[in-house]
């Protein structure tokens, strides 16, 4: 059985759930925007051979190739095209390239009136997560997270794919199931738990911190994932999330992949984990393939899900409505 699929949420409280942008349709043109660090005109050539494939309209944002150093171009530049996006209605999906390093750097340039007006997918992760926490403070949309277009064939395999085109295309459920794996962090505070699955990746929730797109994550399931993290690194994360008061009230934590996340330390990352979230008082599920690991999965966020530590399973609402 694969990891993911798809069923009915049980209700265990009251949730938040955020605004959905339809479900992405064949002939729905998607923009391809990178706003964060520059990426690989042929990982993306791969991604739009995908899209085409399931039958939307790939096109490129007129700065989507863009390098400045680190970021893909200049913060005006990447604001540009974000804001572009939002604004043309042809254009129904938003999905981004890549991650890296940039996002956090023009979220405050976003036109959330018009992400407000008309709704529309989008989806990313990892840096990305800094676009999706501020779309979520300033629209309530409810996103996508998930492999971007640069698509590595080595680290997301037709598996992978198939989880991201159902997340964009469908209404149904997704069912995230607990593996056993090199690439998953396998973390279990026993319990079941509801709530808006918010967060992704540890390094831009904990940076959010101080700013206006840091969540209420009362009654959340929080989702971390990271990548090339020490332990102690992850350590201090968690442990500046804990001291701000961020994670009082939480629902549950759904732990993903924690990909690359060793040093010379005798202290494993799930290890630090369990210290930092075991003893929360909430269920903790570790062992889901999201991430930056090797099979990494889509889940959307802002919308309601449930956790069962003991089944291993994360079941997750749609992101998209019919």
């Amino acid at each position: 059985m694969p990891p993911w699929g798809r069923g009915r949420a049980a209700s265990l409280g009251r949730v938040d759930s955020g605004v959905q942008a339809r479900a992405l349709r064949a002939g729905d043109t998607v923009m391809l925007v990178s706003p964060s660090g520059p990426t690989r005109p042929e990982r993306v050539a791969r991604g739009i051979e995908l899209l085409t494939g399931w039958g939307l309209r790939p096109m490129l944002a007129p700065n989507a190739y863009a390098r400045q150093g680190y970021l893909a171009g200049a913060d005006v530049l990447r604001a540009a095209d974000l804001n572009t996006a939002f604004a043309d209605p042809e254009v129904r999906g938003v999905l981004c390239t890549r991650g890296g390093y940039g996002a956090q750097r023009v979220v405050d340039a976003i036109d959330m009136a018009a992400v407000r007006r008309d709704p529309k997918v989008v989806a990313g992760f990892s840096d990305i997560t800094g676009l999706q926490l501020a779309l979520w403070r300033g629209a309530r949309l409810a996103t996508v997270h998930g492999p971007g277009v640069a698509w590595l064939e080595e680290r997301t395999p037709p598996l992978s794919a198939e989880s991201l085109r159902a997340a964009l295309m469908s209404t149904d459920p997704v069912v995230v199931k607990r593996i056993e794996s090199e690439q998953t962090a396998p973390v279990t505070v026993p319990g079941a738990a509801s709530g808006t699955l918010i967060g992704g990746n540890l390094s831009l929730l904990a940076s959010s911190v101080g700013t206006p797109d840091m969540p209420d994550l009362t009654g959340a399931i929080v989702l971390l994932e990271d990548v090339d993290e020490a332990p102690y690194r992850v350590d201090r994360m968690l442990t500046h999330l804990r001291r701000a008061g961020a994670l009082a009230g939480i629902a549950g934590v759904a732990v993903g992949q924690f990909t690359n996340c060793a040093d010379d330390w005798p202290v494993s990352v799930v290890e630090v984990l369990l210290d930092r979230l075991g003893d929360l008082g909430v269920p903790v599920l570790g062992g889901l393939p999201i991430g930056h690991g090797y099979g990494q999965l889509t889940v959307p966020v802002g919308v309601p899900a449930t956790m069962d530590a003991a089944a291993g399973t994360l079941i997750v609402e749609p992101g998209v409505s019919g």
